[in-house]
C-alpha cells in the first residue's frame, strides 16, 4: 500500500495568502509540495517503522520492498503536478491493480456538491467519460477537484480501475471488498 498525502486545507490556505501578494505560479507550488511532505510526515508518524519519505518513484519501490506501507507526499518538483498525479504517477509505475482516491466528498459529482445542491452522484464512469470532466480544469497550485487531469490522463491511459471515496470506514469496507460509497472508474 502506497499512501499519497495531499496539502489539504493547509496547503490552499498558504497558497491563498501567498496569492493575494502576486507571487509567481512556481511559489504556490513549492509551498503546496512542502505541505504534501509535512502532512506525509505526519501519517507516517503513526507507522512507527517508516523513517524516510520517498521523493521519487524508485524510492517508492525500493520502500515497498522493505516495508508493505510506504508514505509519501509529492514527488520531486514537477511543474503542474498535484498530489493525484503522483498518486497516479505511482500507481502506474508499480503496475497496480487498483487506485484509491481518498476525496472529502463521497466521490465524483456532475458538479460542484458544495456549491450546487442539485449535483447528481456519479456511481461509475468510464476512463473515457473522467477525462472529459477532468480535460476542461484550467491546473493551478492548490486546485481541488476530485481527479485532476494529470491523474486522469495517467489512470486512462493505463486503465487502472479508481475508485473516489471519503471516509476511514468506506475505505475500509473498499478494500475488503464490502459495499461501500464512491464513484468507480473503469
Amino acid at each position: 500500500i502506497v499512501i499519497v498525502t495531499g496539502g489539504g486545507h493547509t496547503a490552499r490556505e498558504y497558497i491563498s495568502a501567498l496569492r493575494r501578494e502576486k507571487l509567481n505560479e512556481n511559489v504556490y507550488s513549492w509551498v503546496g509540495i512542502a505541505t504534501t511532505k509535512l502532512n506525509a510526515r505526519l501519517i507516517a508518524s503513526y507507522f512507527k517503522n517508516i523513517k524516510k519519505i520517498p521523493d521519487s518513484l524508485k524510492e517508492v519501490k525500493n520502500s515497498l520492498r522493505r516495508r508493505n506501507i510506504v508514505v509519501c507526499g509529492a514527488l520531486g518538483f514537477q511543474p503542474g503536478m498535484t498530489s493525484d498525479g503522483d498518486a497516479a504517477q505511482i500507481a502506474r509505475y508499480l503496475k497496480a491493480d487498483m487506485f484509491i482516491n481518498v476525496t472529502n466528498v463521497k466521490g465524483l459529482y456532475d458538479k460542484d456538491p458544495k456549491k450546487y445542491k442539485n449535483a447528481k452522484f456519479i456511481l461509475k464512469i468510464s476512463f473515457d467519460e473522467i477525462w472529459d470532466i477532468a480535460e476542461h480544469i484550467r491546473f493551478e497550485a492548490g486546485q481541488h477537484f476530485v481527479l485532476d487531469q494529470y491523474a486522469a490522463d495517467v489512470i486512462r491511459k493505463s486503465k487502472i480501475k479508481t475508485i473516489i471515496l471519503s471516509g476511514l470506514k468506506n475505505l475500509e469496507n473498499c478494500l475488503k471488498g464490502k459495499r461501500f460509497t464512491g464513484t468507480v472508474v473503469e
